[in-house]
This record gives structure tokens, C-alpha cells and sequence, in this order.
């Protein structure tokens, strides 16, 4: 039994292992008391939880006179006899755990059907067949009502046939089969001759002419990159017009600097809702009925039960799901923020659903910032010291803006003085290496050499399409290190976490190039499938590493979260999931659109009503 304190655990999660240990321990907040139990991580005991309960109720039911006296302190300083509790609730645990013994098959005679008799099981004519003559004659009768009303329907079609027919009854059989035959075979031909005949439009058009669009070029030559001489070379592209302007967005902003996210918190104007609303019954209903209105749901010097944080638990778990939370992640908060406040005491005026809600956000902001923070320019600057180049390597499933955000980060870097190299393999996806070298040259008429002494700031390294990712990134940080590059980003195809072969590429590019920093891109809009996506990749990561320690996912670029207004529940399921930061934050269009992670900006967002 330990009085120290113990970090907050994620999720409610209350083991702690080392080495060949496991610990698990339980929380008393009322009494300020931990109970821990540790055992050999290789035994597999069930009952670990069932002791702990038991253990922690009965001490807690025993001295609760002490603890209120004395105090944990005083009372822990001092000497208690508490062992033969301990075993006896010991061995009742150890009996409750214990496999029951399998049931045994019962005998012949045990069964029911030997006290059956031989003379029950005779069937005697006339008993049983009968319900079935009945259920023979319904059908009958049934069978006998249809072919009666669909007797007059065929007599009917009948007499138009016998009358159809009158000249035919002079002739033989065969005279009327022969000529039955001449007529089908005469419509026939008929049909085949009308499904034939050529339409005199239809010989005109030979074939489909091209549509021409309003806006569109007439000159396919100008859209045509097949041209093998084009590729890898951004002089030998189509000089394309664009208005700076538009690219850069913003035009006061501060050059290389990179903001973060904003966000209104209306928490004024609900205090102030708050301080109001209680004031109205009581003009309605006079001054005690305003009084007992205005203290309804306050807690006075009491210590916090678990039912009494329930249904406010249960509705902020349903508003952090509809906010695009994970469900099982907003499951695993609610019961964190549960076991944090059982037992706690509360002030006179201080409501459950206060208390609850500023723990939650407590948790949140210390989920959103992770223990190890990651410094981008100051990791470039360490590997120029070094003489090498700084490697970012991007993945992700297909269509969240990899490279898209890929540009953005180049923009930023340039910016903040850092020549940019950026490897083209994403070698699977047509117009990929054309989507990159579009922004090498938007980034480069940006920034031209002139402007930093003659130097390409960013420069594009690409071998085209269906070759090996991993020798593209290879060679190119190889050709960065030689040409003095401050920085290579490695753009990667998009593929499924459930594609095997594909991940196990990805496992190998990661191994062989060894990045310095390896950024998982992610939707904001996804909910659920962010959990999917985040596990399965750093699963894949691992099993199909060569190596001892695989690399796994070291950061976050959360795009289009301009899209989803206030429901930013996926930055809370991503960084949960893997204690990994939000690196940066896609939030537009142009290349200043790029944001570093607030936490307390994206927990008021979530927070709001």
C-alpha cells in the first residue's frame, strides 16, 4: 500500500510495466491511498483486478474511522493487522479464478429418451395421417379454387381460338401444321428484314466528334508531358502565368514564420448565459423558488460518486463523438476522467458538471501536447553542423494532400533559408511526378536564384514512373549530399493500410534511407478510421522491418482542417493513439496556409456547445 502520487495513466489505463514486472494499482482519491499489486509479467492471472477491488474495499471499510482522524499518514506511520485479510481475500480470489471442471456427457439411462416406452413410440394408423389428409384436402380445395377461376379466363382465350380456327376444321393435320409453319416462318423474316434496314442518319455520323470547351486549350501540344526529354528537367516544362498573389495568400504575414492555429471561444458568453438564466425563474416563482433554482445541481463539502458523474460523463462522451472523437477514444477519456475525480471533494459552489467538464479539458490540452516536441528548424540546422542533409519522409493513405502539404512545408522551409530538395517517388500514380514539378516551379519563380545569390532554393529529383521508391530516395539523398541540399522530402504513394505489398515497400524505403523524420499525413475529417489508419501503419512499420528496432511514425501533418468548422476530434483520436505531436496543420489552399498545432485553441473548439 503506497500514499505517493502517481501520474495521470491515458485512457484509465492503471498498469505499469518493467522489464519482467507488471504493476497494477488502484486509486483511493478520497483517502489519498494507492494500492498496487505486481506480479511477473509472464503469468497470466485474472483475478489481478477482482484482489485489487476486494483488497481496496475491505481496508478502505475497516479504518475508515482512522483514515478520518488520523489520516492516511497517521495511520499508515502506525501499525495495522491486515495480513489475514489480505490472504483470506487472496484465496477467495484464487478460488473464483479457477477453471471449472468440464461437464460430464450424462448415461443412456439419464436421458430422457429412456424412459420412453416401447408402446409410446408405436404409431397407430388413423391419428397423425389424419391432420395431414386435412392439410392434403385444404390444399385440394385450394388448388381446386384456382383452377376454377382460371378456368373462365382460359375458356375465354379458347373461344377466340375456336373461332380464330372454324375455316381450319376442314383441313387435314398435316395441311395445318404446314401451313402454321409458312406463317411463323413469314413473320420472322419480316422482323430480321426491319432490324436490318440501316438507318440514313446513322451512315452519316462515322464517328464521335471531339467536344470543344469554353474555357479549355485548343492546343493539346501545350498539355502533352509524354515527352521523355521533359522528364527530370524544370527548364524543359511549359513556362506557366500565375499571380503570386494568390499563391501566398496573406500579405502581411511575417516571411518563414509559422503561425499558429486560431480559434474564438464563445466561454465568455456562456458564463455570462449561465449567471443570467438562474435569474429568470425567480421573477416568475418569487425568492425561494429562484434560491432552490439557482443551487439545483450544486454539491456541498461532498466527495464525488461515480453516480453522480454518470450522466454527465455519458452526455460529454456523445458530444465528443458527434465532434468526430473516435468512439472508443472518447469511451477511454470519459472513464479517465472518471477514475481521476472519484472520491475527490468538491466546493460549496462548484457544480459535477463544472468539475467534469474542466477535467476533460485538462486531459485533452495535456493529450494534445506530447511529452517530445518536434523542433523542424532546429533538427535542419543540427544536420547542417553535421554536413548532411535533413531527410522528412511522407506517407499516408491516398488523397489526404501529401504532396500538396509537401509544397507548403517546402514554401516554409525556403522561406527560413533551407535549400529544398524534393524526391519524386510516388511512382505509381499518374500526373505525380507532374503535380511536383508544378510546384518546384511555382516555388522557384517565388524564389528565384537571384534572390539568394544565385542558389536554387528547390529543386526536384524524379526518374518517372514504375520504378523501385527506395532507390529514388536512395539517390536522391545521395545527389543532396553531394550538390549541399539543407533538407530532402521523400513524397511517397498513397496506398491502403490494409495493403500489404504496399506497406511492406513503404517498410523498406523507411529502413533503407533511415529519414530523420517520418510524418504520418492524415484527414481532419475522418473520425474512426484515423485510429485504423494510425495503428495499422505503425503495425505494418513493424512487421515488415528488417530491422531490430523498426522505425515507426514520428509525427503528425493534419490537413484540410479548414473544411470541418469546430469538429476537430480528429487531432484528438491521432494523438492519442500513438503519443505522437501534430507537427503541422494544413488549413488552405495556398502556401502560407500552414499552421503549427494550439492545443488550447483546438480543445475550446472541441469544447463548444
Amino acid at each position: 500500500i503506497l500514499t505517493a502520487p502517481l501520474p495521470q495513466e491515458r485512457g484509465g489505463n492503471n498498469s505499469f510495466t518493467h522489464e519482467a514486472l507488471t504493476l497494477k494499482y488502484k486509486l483511493d482519491n478520497q483517502f489519498e491511498l494507492v494500492f498496487v499489486v505486481g506480479f511477473q509479467k509472464i503469468l497470466t492471472l485474472t483475478y489481478v483486478d477482482k484482489l485489487i477491488d476486494d483488497v481496496h474495499k475491505e481496508f478502505r471499510d475497516k479504518y475508515r474511522n482512522e483514515f478520518q482522524q488520523k489520516g492516511a499518514l497517521g495511520l499508515l506511520n502506525g501499525t495495522f493487522d491486515f495480513k489475514d485479510d489480505f490472504m483470506r481475500l487472496l484465496r477467495d480470489a484464487e478460488e473464483s479464478s479457477k477453471v471449472r471442471a468440464p461437464t460430464v456427457m450424462k448415461t443412456f439411462e439419464q436421458s430422457l429418451k429412456s424412459q420412453k416406452t416401447v408402446k409410446c413410440m408405436i404409431e397407430t394408423r388413423g391419428e397423425k395421417p389424419k391432420e395431414k389428409v386435412k392439410n392434403k384436402k385444404n390444399k385440394g380445395s385450394k388448388k381446386d379454387g384456382s383452377e376454377a377461376v382460371a378456368a373462365p379466363s382460359k375458356a375465354s382465350a379458347g373461344d377466340k381460338q375456336l373461332s380464330a380456327a372454324g375455316d381450319k376444321e376442314e383441313l387435314t393435320k398435316d395441311e395445318i401444321l404446314q401451313k402454321n409453319r409458312e406463317e411463323f416462318f413469314r413473320r420472322h423474316m419480316k422482323a430480321g428484314e426491319k432490324s436490318r434496314s440501316p438507318k440514313p442518319d446513322a451512315q452519316k455520323e462515322k464517328g464521335k466528334k471531339p467536344r470543344v470547351w469554353d474555357l479549355g486549350n485548343s492546343n493539346a501540344k501545350v498539355l502533352d508531358y509524354s515527352n521523355s526529354a521533359t522528364n527530370g528537367s524544370a527548364e524543359a516544362c511549359p513556362v506557366e502565368e500565375f499571380d503570386p498573389d494568390m499563391a501566398l495568400g496573406d500579405k502581411n504575414r511575417e516571411p518563414g514564420r509559422l503561425y499558429d492555429l486560431e480559434y474564438e471561444s464563445d466561454d465568455e458568453a456562456e458564463e455570462e448565459k449561465v449567471v443570467q438564466n438562474p435569474s429568470k425563474p425567480s421573477v416568475k416563482k418569487g425568492g425561494l423558488g429562484g434560491m432552490f433554482g439557482m443551487l439545483k445541481g450544486l454539491v456541498g463539502s461532498k466527495s464525488l460518486t461515480r453516480e453522480d458523474m454518470d450522466p454527465v460523463l455519458e452526455k460529454m462522451k456523445d458530444h465528443l463523438i458527434a465532434k468526430n472523437v473516435a468512439a472508443e477514444i472518447a469511451v477511454q477519456l470519459c472513464e479517465s476522467v472518471a477514475k481521476k475525480l472519484e472520491g475527490k471533494v468538491m466546493g460549496t459552489f462548484t457544480t459535477v458538471t463544472s468539475t467534469v467538464k474542466q477535467a476533460l479539458q485538462e486531459a485533452l490540452v495535456q493529450i494534445l501536447q506530447p511529452q517530445r516536441r518536434v523542433d523542424v528548424l532546429r533538427d535542419v540546422m543540427d544536420a547542417q553542423r553535421h554536413r548532411r542533409p535533413y531527410v522528412v519522409t511522407f506517407c499516408g493513405v491516398n488523397g489526404v494532400g501529401k504532396s500538396t502539404n509537401l509544397a507548403k512545408i517546402s514554401f516554409w522551409l525556403i522561406e527560413n533559408g533551407f535549400s529544398v530538395l524534393i524526391a519524386a517517388c510516388d511512382t505509381f500514380r499518374a500526373g505525380a511526378v507532374e503535380q511536383l514539378r508544378t510546384h518546384t516551379r511555382r516555388l522557384n519563380a517565388l524564389h528565384p536564384p537571384e534572390s539568394h545569390g544565385g542558389r536554387t532554393m528547390v529543386q526536384l529529383y524524379e526518374k518517372g514512373y514504375g520504378k523501385d521508391a527506395a532507390g529514388i530516395a536512395m539517390e536522391a539523398i545521395s545527389y543532396a549530399r553531394n550538390q549541399g541540399f539543407d533538407v530532402v522530402l521523400v513524397d511517397t504513394a498513397g496506398r491502403m493500410q490494409d495493403n500489404a505489398p504496399l506497406m511492406t515497400a513503404l517498410a523498406k524505403l523507411i529502413a533503407v534511407n533511415a529519414p530523420d523524420l517520418v510524418l504520418f499525413v492524415g484527414e481532419a475529417l475522418v473520425g474512426n478510421e484515423a485510429v485504423d489508419q494510425l495503428v495499422k501503419f505503425n503495425k505494418a512499420l513493424a512487421d515488415h522491418s528488417m530491422a531490430q528496432t523498426p522505425r515507426l511514425i514520428d509525427g503528425i501533418v493534419l490537413t484540410k482542417f479548414d473544411t470541418i468548422d469546430d469538429k476537430v476530434g480528429a487531432a484528438i483520436s491521432m494523438t492519442y493513439i500513438t503519443s505522437k505531436p501534430i507537427v503541422f496543420v494544413g488549413t488552405g489552399q495556398t502556401y502560407c496556409d500552414l499552421r503549427s498545432l494550439n492545443a488550447k485553441a483546438v480543445v475550446a473548439a472541441l469544447m463548444k456547445a
